[in-house]
């Protein structure tokens, strides 16, 4: 998929086709990313965020904007395999990237495991946060498999040895970048907790 607008100088007229208008520095660039699997070329304005791009260039609107502040944690996205907060990555500085949204998160028409377990438990209310939930626990199985520690792992296991058991404790520490205005906390840690059995 490429997808490519045109730029306006401050005048309104269209640059030169090369960002540079009026011999100005450029304002936007050319960014490869692996979307869900699948290659995108754009062409991005310095300024715009990974998240801005995924919703308004690549039609994905599962990662949500909500606080736009990387507090409430909506926009999670996993890139290279790690979750972060979409509205706070300069989309410019993601060239390369593999990027998986929520869309993404199923495989063969199956819901990931985290999805049914979401749908079992009722772990959601108006569904707001729901993407962002789901991108953070799958990411959050990631790291407690690689042994990464958490404010409420026990200090004294050594970081990296072995996976982190991810009890309701953790689950909650882990998670709690991820907010819910409907509060449906208990369901959201108890369908985590049924993907880990």
């Amino acid at each position: 998929m490429s997808t490519e607008h045109p730029h306006r100088d401050p005048a309104g007229g269209p640059d030169a086709g090369d960002g540079h208008p009026g011999g100005a520095a450029p304002t936007r660039s050319r960014v490869t990313l692996r979307v869900n699997g699948e290659p995108a070329e754009l062409t991005v304005d310095h300024r715009a965020t990974l998240l801005d791009v995924l919703r308004e260039d690549l039609g994905l609107t599962g990662a949500k904007k909500g606080c736009d502040h990387g507090q409430c944690g909506a926009c999670t996205v996993l890139v290279d395999g790690r979750r972060a907060n979409s509205c706070l990555l300069l989309a410019v500085a993601q060239d390369g990237a593999e990027v998986i949204t929520v869309e993404g998160l199923a495989a063969g028409g199956e819901p990931h495991p985290v999805q049914r377990a979401f749908l079992d438990r009722d772990a959601f209310q108006c569904g707001y946060c729901t993407s962002g939930q789901l991108c953070s626990a799958v990411g959050m199985f990631a790291e407690a498999a690689a042994g990464h520690p958490s404010h409420v792992t026990d200090p004294a296991r050594p970081a990296g040895r072995g996976p982190v058991e991810l009890t309701p404790a953790e689950i909650r520490e882990r998670l709690s970048g991820n907010l819910c205005r409907c509060g449906a906390y208990p369901h959201i840690v108890a369908a985590v907790e049924d993907v880990t059995r």
